[in-house]
C-alpha cells in the first residue's frame, strides 16, 4: 500500500478533485466564445497587452526572458525545459502567451458587473490554455521524445492504442485510471462493520467498535448522493470512517443507491425523509434518544433541510451538526457560477428529465473541465505522448465509480444553485417544513478547505453565519476531495482554526491559528465532546428489530444503477 505521505499519493489526491454534489452544466461552446470574445472586445487593452506579449516574446528569442514555470507545475518538470535552448525558449513563450490571456481575462473581470460572464471567460481561458500547452504533444514534450526513443517506438504504439482504447471506450477522454486493480470490500471499504437497515434510498452501516469502549451519543455520516461513500473509508490509514471509530464514536453511515430512470422522481423530500429515518434507526439500535450529524459536500445540504425540520418542529432528536466542505449560499462569488445561465440550466433540467436520471459521465465532466490540466492533459500527456496506462491510486479509483443523480433532485440541485433559495427563509420547503437555516441552534463545526474550487472555503465559511447557535470553523489546507481524505501524520498538511466568531472570512483567517496536521483531530475532540460519556461498546451489530442484513459494504455500495 502506498504510504499516506507519499509524493504520489498527494499528487493523486489532487488531480481527484471532480466529486462534490453541486452540479450544474457545462457552458456550451458558444457561450465560451461569446466569454473570450467579450475578452477580446476590450480593443484598448489587447493593444497594451500584445505590445506588452510582443516585448517578452523579443526577450524570449534573444534569451534574456526570466519567465519560468511554477515550482509545483508538473508539466515541466523535465531538465531539458530549462536546459535545453529550444525547449526553454518554447516554455517562456507559452508562458507569455498564458499570462497574457490571464491578464485579459482578469480586465474584464475587474470592469463588468456580471461576475458571471467573466468566470465564463476565465473557465474558456483555462481550457484554451491548457489544451495549448507544448508538453500535450510528442513533436514538443522532451520527455516523450526520449520515451520514443528509448523504446525503439515501443511508447508510441502504445500511446495509439491508448488513443484508440479511449475513443471506442471512454467517449474519447482519456482514462485516468486501471480498471480491476482496486476492489471495494476487497481493497476499499475496509472497516469492519454490517448493514442494520434497508431502505429505497439508502442502506444504513453500523462499524464494529474498535475499544472496549464507545461514547453514548452515537453519530451519523451523510455522504453526497453524487459517488459511492468510500471515499470515507478508503483504505487502513486513509479513511474517515476508521479514524471515527478508533476515536471512540459509535459511527453508523448512510450508502445511497445508485438510482436508475425508474428512480427518476426521488427528490430532496425523500432524500431528507431517509435522512431523518436514519436517525431514528440509530437511536433505535443504541438506545440514545439523540445523535450527531455530520454531512459531506451535498450531504450536508441535504442534511442542513432536516435540521432545519427539526427545529421548526421543536424536535430534538439531533444533538450537533458538522458539515463538511458543504456550500449552503450559492450567491458567493466561485468558479462554479461560470455555469451560471439560466438557459443552459433549464436545458440541462430538461435533458435530465427525459433521461430519468443525470449519469455519473455527465456529472463528472462538468467538474473535469474546471481543472483540464490536472484531470484531462495530465493523462493525455501520460497516456498517449508517452505511452503509459493510467496510474493505480486509490482515490482515482474511486473517482471513476460514479454514480447518478436522480432528475428531480438533480432539479433540485440547479434550482438551488441559480436562485439561491437556500439561504431564504422560506425559500424552499422540506418535510413539510419551510426552510430556515437561522434556526437551527445546535453546535455546529464547519469545514473548507483552502484550495477548493467547487466549494470556494469562503463560501463554506458563510454557514456559520446562516444557522444559528455555537459555531466552530476549521479551514483545511489543500482543494475539495483531498482536504477530506485527510488522516494524521501527512507532514504537509495543516489547518487554520480559532478565528473570532461572527467575522466576515477574511478577518477570520487574518486572526486564525495555523496548526500542523489535520481537520479531522479537532473535529474528533469537538464531536467527542458532545458524544456523552463512555459505555461498554455494543457486542454486536444492530438490534432485535434491525438485524444484520450483510457485512459491511453492504450491497448498494457496489450496485449498478437499476433501470
Amino acid at each position: 500500500m502506498a504510504s499516506n505521505n507519499s509524493s504520489e499519493t498527494r499528487d493523486a489526491d489532487d488531480r481527484s478533485e471532480v466529486g462534490g454534489g453541486e452540479l450544474v452544466g457545462l457552458p456550451s461552446a458558444t457561450q465560451a466564445i461569446e466569454a473570450l470574445a467579450a475578452v477580446l472586445s476590450r480593443s484598448g487593452t489587447v493593444g497594451q497587452e500584445l505590445i506588452g506579449l510582443a516585448t517578452e516574446l523579443g526577450r524570449v528569442l534573444v534569451g534574456t526572458s526570466t519567465l519560468a514555470p511554477a515550482e509545483r507545475d508538473r508539466r515541466f518538470t523535465d531538465p531539458a525545459w530549462s536546459q535545453n535552448p529550444l525547449f526553454r525558449r518554447l516554455v517562456q513563450a507559452y508562458l507569455a502567451a498564458a499570462g497574457s490571456l490571464d491578464a485579459l481575462v482578469d480586465d474584464l473581470d475587474a470592469h463588468v458587473e456580471d461576475h458571471r460572464l467573466a468566470e465564463r471567460a476565465r473557465f474558456a481561458a483555462n481550457i484554451l490554455a491548457a489544451a495549448a500547452a507544448p508538453s500535450n504533444m510528442l513533436v514538443t514534450n522532451p520527455a516523450g521524445l526520449k520515451r520514443a526513443f528509448d523504446t525503439g517506438g515501443a511508447s508510441l504504439l502504445r500511446g495509439l492504442r491508448n488513443l484508440v482504447g479511449d475513443l471506442r471506450h471512454n467517449g474519447g477522454m482519456p482514462a485516468t485510471f486501471e480498471p480491476g486493480v482496486f476492489q471495494v470490500g476487497r481493497d476499499l471499504a475496509l472497516t469492519p462493520g454490517a448493514v442494520v437497515a434497508r431502505e429505497p434510498l439508502a442502506e444504513l452501516i453500523q462499524y464494529t467498535p474498535s475499544t472496549e469502549t464507545v461514547h453514548e451519543r452515537p453519530i451519523l455520516i451523510v455522504p453526497p448522493p453524487i459517488g459511492r461513500y468510500y471515499f470515507l473509508d478508503l483504505r487502513p490509514g486513509r479513511s474517515f470512517v476508521e479514524f471515527a471509530v478508533a476515536n471512540q464514536l459509535n459511527t453508523f453511515l448512510l450508502s445511497w443507491r445508485n438510482p436508475g430512470p425508474a428512480q427518476g422522481s426521488w427528490d430532496l423530500e425523500d432524500y431528507a425523509s431517509t435522512v431523518l429515518t436514519a436517525i431514528d434507526h440509530v437511536r433505535a439500535i443504541t438506545g440514545s434518544p439523540e445523535v450527531n450529524l455530520i454531512g459531506f459536500c451535498a450531504g450536508g445540504i441535504i442534511s442542513s433541510t432536516v435540521l432545519s425540520h427539526l427545529a421548526v418542529t421543536g424536535d430534538p432528536r439531533v444533538h450537533s451538526a458538522s458539515f463538511a466542505v458543504t456550500m449552503l449560499d450559492f450567491g458567493q462569488r466561485a468558479p462554479l457560477t461560470a455555469y451560471d445561465n439560466r438557459t443552459l440550466l433549464d436545458l440541462v433540467g430538461r435533458r435530465s428529465k427525459r433521461a430519468g436520471v443525470i449519469t455519473s459521465r455527465q456529472l463528472g465532466a462538468a467538474f473535469t473541465w474546471m481543472r483540464p490540466d490536472d484531470l484531462v492533459f495530465s493523462y493525455v500527456v501520460n497516456n498517449y505522448v508517452l505511452g503509459e496506462r493510467p496510474p493505480t491510486f486509490d482515490i482515482l479509483a474511486w473517482n471513476a465509480d460514479g454514480t447518478n443523480l436522480p432528475a428531480a433532485l438533480h432539479n433540485t440541485f440547479l434550482d438551488l444553485f441559480h436562485n439561491n433559495n437556500l439561504v431564504e427563509p422560506g425559500g424552499l420547503s422540506a418535510l413539510g417544513t419551510p426552510v430556515d437555516l437561522s434556526r437551527i441552534t445546535v453546535p455546529t463545526f464547519v469545514t473548507g478547505a483552502v484550495s477548493d474550487h467547487l466549494t470556494p472555503w469562503k463560501s463554506c465559511y458563510r454557514t456559520t453565519q446562516l444557522v444559528g447557535g455555537d459555531t466552530t470553523f476549521v479551514l483545511s489546507y489543500s482543494g475539495h476531495i483531498a482536504s477530506l481524505i485527510n488522516p494524521p501524520g501527512n507532514p504537509r498538511a495543516h489547518y487554520w482554526h480559532g478565528g473570532p466568531s461572527g467575522a466576515d472570512a477574511d478577518t477570520w483567517l487574518e486572526q486564525a491559528t495555523r496548526t500542523q496536521g489535520s481537520w479531522w483531530e479537532p473535529w474528533a475532540g469537538w464531536a467527542k465532546e458532545r458524544s456523552g460519556a463512555r459505555i461498554p461498546a455494543p457486542d454486536a451489530p444492530g438490534d432485535a428489530e434491525h438485524p444484520v442484513l450483510d457485512p459491511a459494504p453492504g450491497r448498494y455500495v457496489t450496485a449498478a444503477a437499476t433501470s
